[in-house]
């Protein structure tokens, strides 16, 4: 089976540069028929791939350890879910699952537009081929999942295998990496659809409108995958946060801000014809991103709980990501001409201006983030000593930043294509800016007195206020011209307008979560020893130890402790922490108990027992407002759906004429 699946891969990449070739050997000879032959190949290499895949996963799933990658990522205690995990769960297999996606993402891109954009097309399949040629050559002849473990002269069956981390071992896990693959991979389309458009020197924005969609789909991707991976950082690394300014993490949140910054301005292009430039380079920095966030990831540059050792793919990840920038850089550069805009910004008073603002302020922190996370890569090559950038450093730079932002997100739907008058300006910012001082104003006087909170939480008002008076204005004009119930006419309102309301919806869903992160001020953190039946107090809560019971099954041995949590000498709720060790791989992990609710999460880490066997060790926090976070996403999440569905009044013209065109045609034949 092994040789099935290392055959397939190899077939996949001599097709995958085959297609490169025909594909611009079609287009600029004008043989059509090798443009047909380069799609038809995207559509063999998908087949090949999936091939290949199912022989991974069924070695994994059945236990084939023969092979040096099944032996190190899968045992036969591991349940079901996480065998097939284990896809991912390793350097070799995720090249695999990442090539996969994207042979996936290209068969689409190839069949829907099979007979739209001939011009760019050609173009588009040698980018995506390019990019999946070389993810496949990292596999064929770099890093094979299909290579057997060899003794001497003969091939070895190790009877079991490894498994995966225990960290890893987590249901988030079975679900984060698909998602942030999912946009990592899917904003190479975009991008191929970019560069395409500017090398052929297309009219129009039919690369905008064509690609608008999969940039929207893939930022969900991309915004699960994150959001996944801060709750699996919560929930099982065990320190009591979900964002501690990780390599990793920084590469994944990268290429997030300018695919956000991106899917504003896009929409200046649409209507104003404005920002070209913007788009271009904002397309561009997003796809190289993600390629940057791949080779973090999986090069061993940084250090990182989320990232793979050392491996043999560095230098050839360093040369395509270099190439491809210089590349990009080239061909953007070389036709500026083309992407002159064609409306000037009239001005700054604006909402052009408060797009434009946006871009530059994500740029901002995006640039902020990079530098934080190359600069010890740089360092360490330059001098040769390791240096580290702290949590301190990406706070004091962002918080700011990121007030900012929220400042613009609620400043942004109230000002005026192309000017706004001082009148204009007062009627929409009087009452939401009299609710977010008075928010701010409350909270002072209930104690907060730390500055960046209470503006944090003022501007979340501000923009919560903006957001549900733009609401309250379109569905009250429903309401009074169709005498719909106002709850049925915020329906039709967003039905309306899917695009605009929807945003408004994922504008509310960050909002939520700036709420949760503003939380961080008032975090309380405490170290605890409980003998059994002793009580502590911790906040308002008081803790009870009952019990520790141990446990044992065939993946792990488990040791639980049974916790009573009271307040004001009632029992609220019993929490029920855990820690396991792994014998495959003899390393351990926790299980955190945790009290959910809106107000605050009681965080709960059972991190050991004393050295004299006497006391088991609590590491609690309480947590303010982290529940926002959880609840924004899915926020945001709705709102993003609602934005991919297409607008009422569009599908009403869509429908007359298509009507018209039928009528007309039977006019014309009888």
């Amino acid at each position: 089976m092994e040789n099935i699946g290392a055959l397939s891969v190899l077939t996949a990449f001599c097709l995958a540069v085959f297609a490169v070739i025909a594909a611009i050997a079609g287009k600029y000879g004008r043989r059509p028929f090798l443009v047909v032959s380069a799609e038809r190949a995207v559509y063999a290499i998908w087949l090949l791939l999936t091939i290949a895949a199912a022989v991974l996963v069924s070695s994994l799933i059945k236990g084939d350890y023969r092979m040096a990658y099944v032996a190190s990522h899968s045992n036969r205690a591991m349940p079901l879910v996480y065998k097939f995990a284990a896809w991912w769960g390793g350097q070799e297999g995720s090249l695999l699952f990442w090539s996969w996606i994207l042979s996936c993402y290209s068969a689409v891109v190839v069949f829907t537009n099979r007979r739209k954009f001939r011009e760019m097309m050609p173009i588009v399949v040698a980018i995506l081929m390019t990019t999946l040629a070389f993810f496949v050559g990292m596999i064929s002849f770099v890093a094979s999942p299909f290579q057997l473990l060899m003794a001497g002269k003969g091939v070895i069956d190790v009877g079991d295998g490894n498994g995966l981390s225990p960290l890893l071992q987590w249901w988030t896990m079975a679900i984060h990496p698909p998602m942030l693959y999912l946009g990592y991979v899917g904003f190479t389309v975009p991008f191929a659809f970019a560069m395409a458009s500017l090398v052929t020197k297309q009219p129009g924005e039919a690369w905008i409108h064509t690609t608008r969609r999969w940039a929207i789909v893939t930022w969900l991707f991309q915004s699960t995958g994150v959001s996944l991976g801060m709750y699996w950082a919560y929930t099982v690394l065990g320190w009591g946060g979900y964002w501690g300014w990780d390599p990793v993490e920084n590469a994944s949140l990268m290429p997030w801000i300018t695919a956000t910054a991106f899917l504003h301005s896009v929409m200046m292009q649409e209507k104003k014809g404005m920002m070209k430039v913007w788009n271009m380079v904002l397309v561009s920095a997003t796809f190289l991103l993600s390629i940057l966030g791949t080779t973090l990831t999986r090069t061993g540059l940084v250090s990182s709980v989320h990232a793979f050792a050392q491996s043999p793919v560095k230098p050839y990840f360093t040369t395509f990501i270099l190439t491809a920038t210089a590349l990009t850089a080239f061909a953007i550069i070389r036709n500026l001409p083309y992407l002159r805009s064609e409306v000037k910004l009239e001005s700054v008073v604006s909402r052009e201006s408060s797009f434009l603002f946006n871009n530059l302020i994500l740029l901002a922190s995006c640039f902020a983030v990079l530098w934080g996370t190359l600069f010890p890569v740089l360092m360490e090559a330059i001098s040769g000593e390791k240096e580290t950038i702290d949590a301190p450093y990406y706070n004091r730079v962002n918080v700011p930043i990121g007030l900012f932002l929220l400042l613009l997100t609620g400043i942004g739907p109230l000002i005026a294509w192309r000017k706004s008058s001082l009148n204009s300006l007062k009627r929409a910012f009087l009452i939401p800016s009299i609710i977010g001082a008075a928010v701010a104003i409350i909270l002072l006087a209930c104690g907060v007195h730390q500055i960046a909170p209470l503006i944090s939480f003022g501007l979340c008002a501000f923009v919560i206020a903006t957001i549900v008076i733009e609401f309250w204005k379109g569905a009250r004009a429903i309401h009074a011209k169709e005498s719909l119930p106002m709850p049925r006419a915020v329906v039709e309102l967003t039905w309306r307008n899917t695009r605009r309301y929807g945003g408004y919806l994922v504008h509310m869903g960050i909002v939520f979560m700036f709420i949760g992160f503003t939380g961080n001020a008032f975090n309380l953190r405490q170290t605890l020893s409980l003998g059994l039946n002793q009580s502590t107090r911790f906040g308002h809560y008081e803790l009870k130890l009952l019990s520790v019971t141990n446990g044992d099954n065939s993946n792990y041995e488990s040791s639980r402790a049974f916790v009573d949590v009271s307040r004001d000498g009632h029992v609220i709720d019993q929490l029920t922490p855990e820690i396991r060790l792994y014998k495959s791989s003899q390393e351990q992990s926790s299980i955190i108990a945790i009290r959910r609710r809106l107000n605050e999460d009681l965080y709960v880490n059972f991190a050991g027992i004393s050295p004299d066997n006497t006391k088991a060790i609590f590491q609690m926090s309480i947590l303010p407002l982290v529940a926002w976070v959880w609840i924004g996403y899915f926020v945001l999440l709705g709102g993003t759906i609602i934005c991919l569905i297409p607008s009422k009044v569009r599908l009403h013209y869509a429908r007359t004429e298509i009507v018209g065109f039928t009528r007309a045609t039977a006019t014309v034949q009888s």
